[in-house]
């Protein structure tokens, strides 16, 4: 209950009283640094620095703060007119910094102590002085590791902020690019930075997504993820609803169109919204290389979609139910291949797919080339040892290879492990119900893509308007020339 009442009351005119309230709050914390000065010829007026070690900029507080009030003051007029000189103090003209602020109450002045600033409290004001002096170590910019490029820019965001906002403004320098600040987190209290141009974002999104920040109630945010899955539309979807990348330039280009972006402090991925399906399938490359060569990819990951979710369902239904499909000399070695697999064609397709998604897992988890290696080697030796042993059909090797191949072409990791999530509930569906179980499953995934929304705006489309959204049409298998696209998609444009 002591806690609670000084986080709440104003600061103590008596520096004595104003340090022992902090004191109290936060009692334990040896990193915590309290630097009392003594001014004037007398040393009568008495002030305190306070700030947590190795969150400050130190030379900038000596340099800027204590020099200033050491040096530069007029300690005669302190003496004389202590009460006229604190306010001048306090109207924030004395001390030589980028960004200096006044804080009245115990509450705030805690917050920018644990947030890295100095606060400068003096003897018989009841103001305090925040002093910027964020500065702690972090890691430089480099390329992000999951979306390395050919051909593009190579800077990627960290962990810190400020920077990542830095890094965004380098590439939209336009005074109606809106940032703006709140924290989230009843006890971690993480800065969040939402960033939009004010004359091309959709206002119904940026209000719909303010309101579903503000409703969060979460104790820390440590991560981006978890604000993404508390702003979702569906949380039992598989499909993400919200966008993330390490890049800047990724990040400008959803801001240009009219989509917010969501930064978050201590976390190198920065969140898009809204987030229709086309988004995961696009590249940022796409727009760097010719618009003939880019179509071209497009194309070639469109048709690894239904490949990663379907080609070992249908392996299973057809081999299960409908070998007649199948012409006479593959249907002849196709049973040849099987004859000696002691297990039905289900548990066999399942089996080889849980083992791939092991070697990815472990090829994941181990750093640097090792994993890679143990990745292909991995696959070669096991898929060789499983078919001379009998376990295997080669068939199966080769289906779930071009199906892991193709998961590997689709661009978000989110959405391809979503994708193959889909591949086992496939599986089980041509299992029990053959051709006409995937064909139940493709329709009940249609429906739900159809009804999934993002910030209220629709999962499929362009696809699901084609009047309404026909522009956006050009941005989508297709990469038109840049001339040719529009800048803003229909779908985020302003209702009248």
């Amino acid at each position: 209950m002591d806690n609670n009442k000084n986080t709440i009351k104003d600061i103590n005119s008596k520096l004595s009283q104003t340090i022992l309230a902090l004191k109290e709050i936060l009692k334990d914390a040896d990193d915590i640094i309290y630097r009392t000065i003594e001014c004037g010829k007398k040393q009568k007026i008495k002030m305190c620095l306070v700030y947590v070690d190795g969150m400050t900029t130190k030379e900038a507080v000596s340099q800027f703060a204590i020099e200033t009030l050491m040096e530069f003051f007029d300690l005669n007029n302190f003496e004389k007119n202590t009460a006229q000189e604190l306010d001048r103090i306090a109207s924030l003209t004395s001390i030589a910094t980028s960004e200096i602020s006044s804080v009245d109450n115990i509450s705030t002045a805690v917050n920018k102590i644990l947030s890295g600033e100095t606060m400068l409290f003096i003897d018989g004001s009841t103001k305090a002085i925040m002093i910027s002096s964020r500065g702690w170590p972090m890691r430089s910019i480099s390329e992000p590791v999951a979306e390395t490029l050919l051909r593009g820019p190579r800077d990627g965001f960290n962990e810190t902020l400020k920077v990542n906002i830095t890094l965004i403004r380098r590439r939209i320098k336009d005074p109606k690019l809106k940032v703006k600040y709140m924290q989230i987190g009843t006890k971690s209290k993480t800065d969040i930075a939402l960033m939009y141009l004010d004359d091309r974002v959709n206002r119904q999104v940026l209000e719909e997504l303010q309101k579903r920040l503000s409703k969060i109630n979460i104790e820390a945010i440590l991560e981006s993820s978890y604000i993404e899955e508390l702003i979702e539309d569906d949380n039992y979807s598989p499909f993400p609803q919200v966008e993330n990348t390490q890049r800047p330039d990724a990040a400008a280009s959803a801001i240009y169109e009219g989509r917010v972006v969501i930064g978050v402090d201590n976390t190198p991925q920065v969140l898009m919204v809204p987030a229709i399906m086309t988004v995961f399938m696009q590249s940022s490359e796409d727009y760097y290389e010719r618009w003939l060569s880019a179509s071209m990819i497009r194309i070639v990951r469109y048709l690894a979609l239904p490949i990663t979710i379907l080609l070992p369902a249908l392996y299973v239904a057809i081999t299960t139910f409908h070998p007649n499909m199948l012409p006479t000399g593959l249907a002849l070695y196709v049973a040849a291949s099987r004859a000696k697999v002691p297990f039905p064609a289900w548990f066999e397709a399942s089996l080889i797919e849980i083992t791939m998604e092991l070697i990815r897992e472990a090829g994941m988890r181990i750093v640097g080339p090792i994993g890679s290696t143990i990745g292909i080697v991995g696959g070669l030796v096991i898929g060789q040892a499983s078919v001379e042993a009998g376990l295997i059909s080669p068939l199966v090797i080769i289906i779930v290879a071009l199906t892991t191949i193709s998961s590997f072409a689709i661009p978000s990791y989110n959405f391809s492990t979503s994708l193959r999530m889909l591949r086992f509930a496939f599986i089980i569906l041509a299992a029990t119900l053959g051709l006409f179980g995937v064909s139940l499953g493709i329709c009940i995934l249609l429906t739900h893509l159809c009804a999934l929304k993002s910030m209220g705006i629709p999962y499929m489309t362009p696809f699901s308007s084609f009047v309404e959204n026909k522009p956006d049409l050009m941005d989508t298998i297709i990469r038109h020339r840049i001339k040719n696209m529009v800048h803003k998609p229909e779908y985020l444009r302003r209702k009248k």
